[in-house]
């Protein structure tokens, strides 16, 4: 069913884990299955210096999780705001068609978690979390 990248990814995630003091928090949710993702970053002048992530779901949304892991660490926030849910399935080697909407959630609270940066910048680190 998993190529064995998606199983390295599932069995060995990179970057799991609570983050003290992030820069940005983004949470998303699959209200269908119950997948639920956390990802945080560090930004130094621009770019994502860190990221890691809490997740609860199957095995391929934790493989989708620390694939954008490995995506978006050391790009700027704009190409890391650019990351799609494509770009994680390719990155991946491919997902079963019915796991598909695993990817969403890994480049969705990516996005989030980057627009919380730019909220705390503008707002002199107010810590709100976008969910």
């Amino acid at each position: 069913m998993y190529n064995e990248k998606v199983l390295d990814h599932f069995m060995n995630p990179r970057r799991l884990g609570k983050m003290e003091e992030p820069d940005g928090v983004g949470v998303l949710g699959d209200p269908e299955c119950g997948d639920y993702i956390k990802v945080y970053i560090k930004v130094e002048d621009e770019k994502i210096i860190d990221i890691s992530f809490q997740i609860s779901g199957c095995p391929a949304a934790i493989a989708c999780g620390s694939a954008v892991t490995e995506l978006a660490r050391g790009k700027t926030l704009d190409e890391a705001g650019e990351i799609s849910d494509n770009d994680i399935i390719e990155y991946l080697g491919g997902l079963p068609e019915n796991k598909i909407h695993c990817s969403n959630l890994g480049a969705g609270a990516l996005q989030k978690a980057i627009l919380d940066h730019i909220i705390r910048s503008l707002e002199g680190d107010s810590h709100i979390t976008i969910v």
